[in-house]
């Protein structure tokens, strides 16, 4: 999909539902926040047997997680940005967001194995109204259709604390200049929304609420 693209959820939108049908799980050696890790996967959540390039150009760009409060990984698939949010700073509560099931069961299993008591897993609906963010962290779902993904991230980022940023990692043909430019235009006076790395195909941006949020 890209930002001229028509409504329909595109290829690959199944990754955004929870599976039917058992899935086949794997265990996967990655290295997250300078750790071994062993991680369980499987089919029917988001890059399934490996960490996709697109969230290993957010882990390289973002700056280090802050060190307490609320951190939300939205669209967390099988956890890899969250156990890194999470193992980086052990002291904040790391929010593993999806509205795939078995990709929060992963997560959940991931952080056990990985002791990062600090995560917690859960779907949009459960995550308290009165819960602000000190920083987001996301590889957000493109291929759910803009509509979707345009009202996602209107719903999240405005629950950024004063001055915490988002880091959102998009694919450039996959329309991420001009996510840039519709999130400008849609948040209120006052928020920045920058590029802050760009490599391999993907940009990084970043989303900025002003002082007073």
């Amino acid at each position: 999909m890209t930002s001229e693209s028509s409504e329909a959820p595109a290829e690959g939108a199944h990754y955004f539902r929870t599976p039917k049908e058992t899935t086949h799980r794997r265990d996967v050696e990655i290295m997250l926040a300078g750790r071994e890790l062993t991680v369980t996967t499987a089919g029917g959540v988001f890059s399934g047997d490996r960490i996709d390039l697109g969230t290993r150009v957010l882990l390289r760009e973002v700056p280090p997680p802050p060190p307490e409060g609320e951190i939300l990984d939205l669209g967390c698939g099988w956890g890899p940005i969250t156990l890194s949010a999470a193992l980086l700073a052990p002291q904040a509560s790391v929010w593993a967001v999806d509205v795939n099931e078995l990709a929060l069961e992963l997560t959940a299993l991931n952080a056990r194995r990985a002791k990062a008591a600090n995560v917690r897993t859960a779907t949009p609906g459960q995550v308290p109204d009165d819960v602000r963010f000190a920083a987001i962290w996301s590889n957000p779902p493109i291929r759910i259709g803009k509509t979707e993904l345009h009202a996602m991230l209107l719903h999240w980022l405005p629950r950024l604390l004063p001055e915490a940023s988002a880091h959102l990692v998009v694919q450039r043909n996959l329309g991420a200049d001009s996510l840039q430019g519709w999130l400008q235009t849609q948040l209120p006076s006052g928020w920045t929304v920058v590029r802050a790395g760009s490599a391999k195909g993907y940009r990084v941006l970043r989303v900025t609420a002003p002082a007073s949020n």
